[in-house]
C-alpha cells in the first residue's frame, strides 16, 4: 500500500493512505489501534441512539476543525474524533486534513470511504468565502468558489457548505449589501439543491446582528439557504437572546457553532433550551480557540458537558 494515494498539490492527500515510513508490523499495529478506536466510537454512537427520543439523542455534538483540529491530517482527525466520542466534523478549508476542491475523483472517493468506514460523520465543508464585496468580479469569484465547495461536499459525503455574509462597506448603503448577500445566497442555494446540499450562512462578521441575518434570509427564501447559528456576543444584544433566536429559528440548518461549553461568557443552558423548544435536531459543532495539551481529552470533556446541557434542556423544555 505504501504512499498509495498522493496528490500533486502540496499538502494534498498524501496523508490519506500511507505508512509514513514505518515498517509492516508497525503499520499493522497502527491499523489495529485505529480499529479499536473506531469500534469504541461506534459503541458510543449506538449508545446515544439507544437513549432515544431526548435532546441528547436528537442534537449531536461535533467539531469544526477551526481551531483544535486544524493541524490534524485526515486519519488523525477521524481517529481523535472517534476516540473522544465526538462523532461529527465540519472540515474548515485550508487545514491539514487536505480536503479541498483540488482533489481528483479518486481522492474524493477515498475521503468518502474513510468517513463511511468510521463512526464519524462528515457534516460538511467550512468555506471562508464571503458574499459582501461591492466589486462584482470579487463576488463572482466567491460564488464560483462556493459552487466548487458544494460539489466537493457532495463528492466526499457532506451535506452542506458554510459561507459568510460578511461586512458592510463605506459608501455602500446597508440595504444594498443586505440585498446583494440575500440574492447571492438564494442563487447558491438553488445550485446546491441540485446536489442535495445546504448553503449554511454563518452568523458572522459585521453582519452578525440577528436582525441583519433575518433581513438577509427574508430575501434568500430558498429552503436550501439556511442559518448556521454562531454563538456570538451580538446574540445577547437588543431585546436579548430569546428574541434574537426567534428571528431565525425557522431558518436554522443542520449546524450550529459553539465555543467551549464551560465558558461563562455565553448562556449555554438558555441556548440549548431554545434549541430543544424549537425542535432543532442538528449538529452542535465546537469551534474552539487555544491549544489544549491533550485535545482528545479536551474534546471528550466538551462532549460530556454537551450531554449534560442537552439533558437539562430537555427537562427544562418539558417543565
Amino acid at each position: 500500500m505504501g504512499a498509495a494515494i498522493r496528490s500533486g498539490a502540496r499538502g494534498g492527500l498524501t496523508m490519506i493512505a500511507r505508512y509514513d515510513g514505518c515498517g509492516r508490523r508497525a503499520f499493522i499495529g497502527r491499523c489495529a489501534a485505529a480499529a479499536l478506536g473506531v469500534a469504541g466510537g461506534r459503541a458510543l454512537r449506538a449508545a446515544a441512539a439507544a437513549a432515544g427520543g431526548g435532546a441528547a439523542a436528537e442534537m449531536r455534538f461535533g467539531l469544526v476543525t477551526y481551531l483544535w483540529g486544524e493541524k490534524w491530517d485526515l486519519p488523525t482527525l477521524i481517529s481523535n474524533c472517534a476516540r473522544s466520542g465526538v462523532l461529527g466534523v465540519e472540515l474548515r478549508t485550508t487545514h491539514r486534513h487536505g480536503v479541498e476542491p483540488s482533489l481528483n475523483a479518486v481522492q474524493r472517493t477515498e475521503v468518502r470511504k474513510r468517513f463511511a468506514d468510521s463512526p464519524v460523520t462528515l457534516v460538511g465543508i467550512g468555506s471562508n468565502e464571503r458574499l459582501d464585496s461591492p466589486d462584482p468580479a470579487v463576488l463572482a469569484r466567491s460564488m464560483e468558489a462556493i459552487e466548487k465547495f458544494v460539489i466537493l461536499s457532495r463528492d466526499v459525503g457532506g451535506s452542506g457548505v458554510k459561507v459568510k455574509p460578511d461586512s458592510f462597506h463605506k459608501g455602500v448603503p446597508r440595504a444594498t449589501t443586505v440585498a446583494q448577500i440575500g440574492a447571492a445566497l438564494n442563487k447558491l442555494a438553488a445550485f446546491a439543491a441540485g446536489h442535495d446540499q445546504e448553503i449554511r450562512l454563518e452568523v458572522h462578521g459585521g453582519c452578525a446582528a440577528l436582525p441583519t441575518i433575518k433581513a438577509i434570509m427574508d430575501i434568500a427564501a430558498h429552503p436550501k439557504a439556511v442559518v448556521c447559528w454562531n454563538s456570538n456576543p451580538e446574540d445577547l444584544e437588543g431585546a436579548g437572546l430569546e428574541h434574537n433566536f426567534a428571528l431565525v429559528k425557522d431558518r436554522l440548518g443542520a449546524t450550529a457553532h459553539v465555543r467551549e461549553l464551560d465558558s461563562p461568557a455565553y448562556p449555554w443552558a438558555r441556548l440549548f433550551t431554545l434549541f430543544v423548544k424549537a425542535g432543532w435536531k442538528g449538529w452542535v459543532l465546537l469551534e474552539a480557540g487555544g491549544a489544549p495539551k491533550d485535545p482528545v481529552a479536551a474534546l471528550a470533556a466538551q462532549r460530556r458537558i454537551f450531554e449534560t446541557l442537552a439533558a437539562e434542556a430537555r427537562e427544562s423544555a418539558q417543565s
